[in-house]
Parts: structure tokens; sequence; C-alpha cells
């Protein structure tokens, strides 16, 4: 097991240089909103999911409704199922590994364990680097957290402009998913329904009317796609 923890360790290296500053800037926005330091390290703890604790800051600041929190964070991490598929064939055993797996499969855990190939001497081996990745990374998340929490409450300084923090981060993501699908036409949907959705809606729940309206639009245009693209050949013909 030796092995197993060895490359576990150098294979997450990367993700500690990440997490940890990640960490620090939530603990340090999540304790500037007047909430005590350990929430940071709880909810590193049991929520594990960057977007959707930066997130939460923001909503638990506005006094948002449960529901909206969880469909807000549904939708958010929704593309974890499609991880979670992809490594069904990976984790073929039962019992707390797997569930602990399950819940700490992030997107940096996930790109580690998808795309590292590693030859362990038995499946036993494989499971227990699998556990040690998912492991020391939910480590570094929980530390950059409290880290971030604990020195906010001990030093006081404007933390204006942390917030950005989740905004930039999207931007990222954003920027990321268009140089993989060159397609202008669903973030132009998505600008045209936030728009929409602050000017008509109140800005606590403009997020959730948002993310329903772009959903709604763009299935609407996959599911009609066809027809018209078939409409078109006819006519051309």
């Amino acid at each position: 097991m030796l092995a197993a923890r060895s490359a576990a360790m150098s294979d997450s290296l990367p993700v500690f240089f990440g997490y940890v500053p990640m960490g620090m800037a939530f603990g340090l926005l999540l304790e500037s909103q007047g909430f005590p330091w350990f929430w940071a390290t709880l909810m590193g703890l049991v929520i594990f999911a960057g977007a959707a604790q930066f997130l939460a800051v923001g909503l638990l600041a506005s006094n948002a409704g449960l529901v909206e929190v969880g469909v807000t964070t549904l939708l958010l991490n929704s593309r974890h199922i499609f991880y979670g598929l992809s490594m069904l064939s990976r984790y073929q055993f039962g019992g707390w590994q797997k569930q602990y797996l399950i819940f700490g499969l992030t997107d940096e855990t996930y790109s580690i364990l998808s795309s590292r190939i590693r030859q362990f001497s038995s499946p036993q081996e494989q499971r227990s680097y699998q556990l040690w990745v998912t492991g020391l990374n939910h480590s570094y998340w929980v530390t950059g957290c409290t880290l971030g929490a604990l020195i906010g409450s001990m030093v006081h300084f404007n933390t204006a402009g942390l917030e950005f923090t989740l905004p930039a981060l999207f931007m990222v993501l954003v920027i990321e998913q268009y140089k993989t699908t060159r397609k202008w036409f669903p973030f132009i949907i998505a600008l045209i329904s936030a728009a929409l959705a602050l000017i008509l809606f109140s800005k606590s729940s403009m997020l959730l009317v948002s993310i329903i309206l772009t959903l709604s639009l763009l299935l609407g245009y996959r599911r009609y796609q066809p027809k018209i693209s078939h409409k078109t050949i006819e006519s051309k013909e």
C-alpha cells in the first residue's frame, strides 16, 4: 500500500497548490460575512465543492430560500452525474469506501483518476490509490478553508473584491468551454436569459430564473433544430 500512497501524493501535489489558496479565499470570504471560522471547516468537510461553497456564501448573505439554494446547487454540480457514470467501471466494490469516493469526486479528483495510468499489483492497491487521491485532495481543501477563516478572524483587512473569486472562476470555465465547443449560441442565450431575469425579477431570484430560462431555451432549440435543418435541406432541393 506504500506504493499507492506515494503515487497518490505525487499525483495530487498540483491540486494542493490550487486547493489551498482557493480554500483560503473561501474561508476569508465566509468569515468576512460574519460567520464563525469553524463554519468554513465544516463546509469543507461536508460539502467539499468549491464553486458551490462560494455560491453558498452569496446565497446565505442574501437570505435565499431553501428551495432556491437546493435547485441552484443541484444545477451547478449536475456535471458530476456524468463524472460518476464514467467511473462506474473503476468503482467495482461496495461499502463506505465506494460511498466516500462518490462523495469526493470533484473536478480535479476526477481528472487525476481518469487520466493517470497507474499499474498496481492488485485491485486492493488500486482502490487504496483512489482513496488516497480523494482523501488528500479533500484534506487540501479543508486545510485551505480553515486557514483562510482563521486568518480572517485574527487579522482584519479589507476583503472588498474577494467575492469576485467565483465570477472569475466561472469566466475561466466559460472561456475553456468555448474553446472546446467553438459555438457562440449557448453563451448568447445565457446572456440574454440573465439580462431578462435581472430586469423582470428580483436580484434574490435572478440566478435561479436565468438558469431555468437558459435550460428551457437550449432544450427547445435542441428539440426543434433537426426539424429546422430538415426543412432547410428540402427548400434547397
